[in-house]
């Protein structure tokens, strides 16, 4: 036995150092941002996953309406239900655009913020339990499960045009409206700051009063603590003025070298950090200058990140990146340093840092009408304009070589220069000759194309290049320095061509700002970064040459250390027509080349392996062939331990491109829809919340609490027999159930009032249950599908309906006229469960379910709460008319053939137990249970387990062969599937259940003991035990009048 384990062993071992490195050895190395990858998204633009919040924006309402797509469309739910997507991809992180409560007519974006305390309201829940707060912690959190890293847009140069709530508040927002589409309805003027009559004057003006109070525009000083810069009238683009411009109208620049300004932001946006975001990307970074950053906010967001590292992924260091926007070709924006990107990885001087003083007593003082020039330390700010340089991001005599940080800022850009390049791989790459300018490249972000601006000079429009240019673009991009980063939607060249924003000026879905959740629709499960199984839309876009492509480059970059973190050289590197370099980290090494073939020259010594093709190569000059095709990439890496990795596809392959079949959608990608608010399909927008929300409860009392949800003003609630209780902002806790016995109900009526003084009613139900009662599932559904069930409690879980991935439900039953798969549990106070397909489709963990609860499943991943449906109650008597002094069934005496009997754990809320039993080989006379259903009655004897009581079943005819099947029922409706039969066995409801000891748990009861047994029935005629002796029933009956072998007999 001990050689055989040691030879397993040392199979195992050798089949675990042929693996690839990839998954497990890939999640370890992510010690930095730099093994990331990234993909962006809009995040109310992505996916629809919570219809019912979807929301108007104010500007536009018509065209939204007319083509079924509101601006808040996408939401946080969106996002968790296709994080499976995204690392079907195989990015490993997510950036989504700013959270923070915005005011604009058009600000689903969420740039323009009026109040950075707290996640905008549109993002909450659609039945309004769930705030925006709760919603994004839960994505974050839902995001790291699946190893997936979020990082967070936030703002810091300014906000939008309605003020902010604690800096200047010129309205009071109703957040608790869930219909945010009507602004004088949400948005309450503050009339002691914008006027009486604000309300009544047109928009321009409306717009220059809100204005004025943030930026002295009118001439008066409002802005008496100087939060905004005041330098609007006298700044450029380029020119370092445009540090303390306002660079939109609907962006109001806030004076972030007022120190009380800054650690105000720092404060809000700290409380992400604290969430557990992986990162932050920075809007309009090149709009605050590099000592504000240095003093106000980097080191700031650093000591954070280093505090709740533990609440990160991986516990990496906090990430940060600006957008230091720079729409030129070059690297040195017009000659300027201090207006290019790389200026911002650099430490300022520590000299005048040491003479800031923006405290609130100098800002306080100052009297600054708008138009002025820059004062105290922003005259600062102007006196850095030199940064020095570094190799860094370059290999040094073809080597790698330790970093020098000593001058790092830490803080990031976004590789602007390159990205305005990328109109081709050949442009992209030639920026990087420059990359001495930043204090290391490497950790660039890097995309082709965003929300904002795409390769130069058509920059308005999202990048039109065909599948074979993004195909080559993608390549650089993911094995060349750098972080790379997509916008969402690239993945299939989506409204490739298009202009990207158009402002409130037409359909978003003419944009590069349209949804795209019509194309992910359908079900897709990740095992693994690049792993999966996928239908419907969803897999037609995952199909498409594009996202293969992509899934590969994800694949071989997470695989070579050298590609994520490496420095580079074209030294010794020669490309035949297309782009070759070096790339080093540490000890890994690796050759590239890109859309064809490349000699390279003095190669360390070892052998290189292609892990495209799986070639291995030696030598100190390695020449390696490739197709000149566009996106063709061969990666050499130096001593490598793996096989080939990936597939070949349509742009790297090893002789000829290879595409996936079902890229098909199925026409309804472009859909649109017609549930948002100010719908006829949205619910309604006031309501009592109750938790927990009726249903069943399983203890002696049940403490309820009673809130208003986001939508009402105004409520109260009513338990029958009891006065009336108003409800105020801080809602109301009750207890029910001591004067209730099992079985009873009690009702709690309701009522809310919206913002319009709209009234709505309803009742909730509470029902005490027996804590020994079953619980019971009903899912409705159109196929059948398989649940997983199991309790919590570490290693003392346990499932309940078999392993992974669960029996399929067959047992059924009808409830007001609808028919539902049925599952029941027994003895268990509450459990867990999953609703799948068989296959790679599931829904979410579905936990703590506690009593009976009604489902429907859409046979993927999604699944809702049935609610207002009555939970059936048990038959106690079948019998409409039964007999008061029945003549007792004589004992069971089993005749020499009679070795056929079976056992049954019945649900507690069954008080009578049949059974159905046959031999499916049989023919005609197949039944061993009389032939009329619901079949024979089974005999309950004394013993029970976990709650359950304990029935059997015997067969007392002459057929000697052995049953094939058995079905136990209730004779009123219930009933389990077509269970396979196994003689001496017991069951539970939902097969064989071999935990239940029959010697113990019965007592061996068995077809031999069954000649002794005495059965006990209630004068209604309802059998109540079996048991061997009659002096056992004054402990295990209760108090009452029964018969037994035809006597009647009292137990007091």
């Amino acid at each position: 036995m001990i050689k055989t384990k040691l030879k397993m062993w040392a199979l195992l071992l050798l089949m675990l150092i042929a693996l690839p490195v990839m998954a497990d050895d890939f999640n370890s190395q992510r010690t930095d941002f730099r093994d990331e990858s990234i993909y962006f998204m809009i995040t109310t633009r992505f996916y629809d996953g919570d219809p019912k919040n979807n929301v108007l924006c104010w500007d536009n309402k018509q065209c939204q309406i007319d083509t079924g797509d509101p601006c808040w469309r996408g939401d946080f739910q969106g996002v968790i239900d296709k994080l499976d997507y995204i690392k079907a991809l195989g990015f490993t992180a997510i950036w989504i655009t700013p959270v923070v409560q915005n005011a604009s007519g058009y600000d689903y974006h969420g740039y323009h913020a009026m109040d950075f305390t707290h996640v905008d309201c549109r993002y909450q829940s659609g039945d309004g339990s769930k705030s925006g707060d709760v919603m994004f912690q839960e994505l974050i959190d839902k995001a790291h499960a699946k190893g997936i890293k979020i990082i967070l847009d936030i703002v810091l140069n300014h906000t939008g045009n309605f003020g902010e709530e604690n800096l200047c508040k010129e309205f009071e927002r109703n957040t608790k409206l869930r219909n945010q589409a009507e602004i004088d309805a949400c948005m309450i003027p503050n009339s002691d700051m914008l006027g009486s009559d604000y309300l009544t004057i047109v928009g321009a003006q409306q717009y220059q009063r809100r204005l004025a109070l943030m930026k002295n525009t009118d001439g008066q000083n409002h802005d008496i603590h100087n939060y905004w810069h005041h330098t609007a009238n006298n700044w450029n683009w380029d020119f370092p003025s445009r540090w303390m411009g306002q660079i939109a109208g609907d962006c109001v620049d806030l004076n972030t070298e007022n120190d009380e300004v800054a650690q105000y932001l720092v404060k809000c946006y700290g409380e992400f950090i604290k969430m557990g975001v992986d990162g932050f990307r920075i809007d309009t970074s090149g709009h605050i200058s590099r000592l504000t950053f240095n003093k106000q906010f980097i080191p700031q967001f650093t000591a954070l990140g280093e505090q709740y590292k533990s609440k990160r992924l991986n516990q990496a260091p906090f990430f940060m990146y600006g957008e230091v926007c720079t729409r030129m070709n070059d690297v040195t924006y017009r000659g300027q340093a201090n207006l290019s990107c790389y200026f911002y990885t650099w430490k300022s001087d520590e000299d005048l840092l040491n003479k800031w003083d923006g405290s609130k007593s100098y800002w306080d003082s100052q009297v600054v009408p708008e138009g002025s020039e820059p004062v105290g330390p922003q005259l600062l700010c102007l006196e850095e304009t030199t940064s020095p340089k570094s190799n860094n991001a370059k290999m040094l005599n073809g080597a790698w070589h330790e970093p020098d940080y000593s001058q790092s800022s830490g803080f990031n850009v976004i590789d602007f220069p390159m990205h305005y390049r990328y109109n081709t791989a050949q442009q992209a790459f030639g920026l990087a000759s420059g990359d001495e300018c930043y204090n290391d490249a490497t950790y660039n972000v890097v995309y082709v194309d965003s929300h904002d601006y795409s390769p130069g000079p058509n920059d308005t429009n999202r990048f039109g290049g065909t599948d074979a240019q993004w195909a080559e673009n993608l390549s650089l991009l993911f094995t060349f320095r750098g972080i790379p980063c997509i916008y969402y939607g690239s993945e299939i060249g989506f409204r490739r061509g298009k202009v990207i924003d158009k402002g409130p000026n037409g359909p978003l879905s003419n944009t590069g700002r349209a949804y795209f959740g019509g194309y992910i629709t359908g079900d897709v499960e990740a095992t693994d970064f690049g792993k999966y199984t996928a239908s419907g839309n969803v897999n037609a876009t995952l199909n498409h040459d594009l996202a293969q492509h992509l899934i590969r480059l994800n694949q071989i970059r997470q695989a070579v250390p050298a590609l994520r973190k490496g420095q580079w050289t074209v030294d010794g590197c020669t490309a035949n027509g297309g782009i070759a370099f070096k790339r080093a980290y540490k000890k890994s090494y690796a050759l590239v080349a890109l859309n064809g073939g490349a000699t390279f020259t003095d190669c360390p010594e070892g052998t290189y392996t292609d892990i495209v093709t799986g070639k291995t190569y030696t030598g100190s000059t390695i020449t390696v062939d490739a197709p000149t095709t566009q996106g063709q990439v061969r990666v050499l890496v130096k001593d490598w331990t793996g096989g080939v990795v990936g597939e070949d596809g349509p742009f790297i392959y090893t002789t000829s491109a290879k595409s996936k079949d079902g890229q098909a959608y199925d026409g309804q990608e472009e859909a649109g829809t017609d549930i948002y608010y100010g719908s006829e399909d949205i619910e309604q927008d006031a309501a009592v919340v109750f938790n927990p929300n009726g249903g069943n409860f399983r203890t002696e009392t049940v403490t309820v609490t009673a809130t208003l949800n986001d939508g009402a003003t105004s409520g109260w609630y009513q338990i029958e027999g009891e006065d009336k209780v108003e409800l105020s902002s801080e809602g109301s806790t009750f207890t029910i159930g001591a004067d209730m016995k099992f079985g009873d109900t009690k009702k709690v009526n309701w009522g809310a009032t919206n913002d319009d003084g709209t009234e709505y009613s309803g009742t909730t139900t509470y029902r005490k249950v027996d804590p020994n009662a079953s619980i019971i599932v009903y899912v409705k559904a159109d196929k059948a599908p398989n649940l997983y069930a199991w309790t919590a409690g570490g290693e003392a879980a346990k499932a309940l309906n078999g392993e992974w991935p669960g029996k399929q439900m067959s047992a059924k039953a009808t409830v007001e006229g609808v028919e539902y798969y049925m599952f029941v549990a027994d003895g268990v106070e509450s459990f867990n469960m999953i609703l799948n397909n068989g296959g790679s489709a599931q829904t979410g963990d579905i936990t703590g379910i506690t009593a009976t609860t009604f489902f429907s499943y859409d046979g993927g991943s999604g699944y809702k709460v049935l609610s207002g449906i009555p939970v059936p109650e048990p038959n106690p008597n079948p019998n409409p008319n039964p007999n008061p002094n029945p003549e007792p069934d004589p004992i069971p005496v089993p005749n020499p053939t009679g070795k056929f009997y079976v056992y049954f754990a019945a649900p507690t809320s069954w008080t009578t137990v049949k059974t159905w039993v046959w031999n499916s080989n049989l023919g005609d006379n197949n039944n061993y249970t009389g032939g009329n259903w619901p079949g024979e009655d089974c005999v309950k004897t004394s013993k029970t387990y976990n709650g359950m009581s304990i029935w059997m079943w015997e067969y007392k005819g002459d057929k000697t062969d052995m049953p094939t099947h058995i079905i136990f029922n209730n004779g009123s409706g219930e009933q389990t599937a077509d269970l396979i039969y196994q003689n001496g066995k017991c069951y539970d409801f939902n097969g064989v259940n071999s935990s239940i000891p029959i010697t113990t748990a019965i007592n061996g009861i068995n077809a031999a003991a069954a000649k002794t047994m005495v059965k006990v029935y209630t004068l209604n005629g309802e059998c109540v035990a079996v048991m061997s002796d009659l002096k056992s029933s004054t402990y295990t009956l209760r108090p009452g009048i029964y018969i037994a072998n035809g006597r009647k007999f009292v137990v007091r």
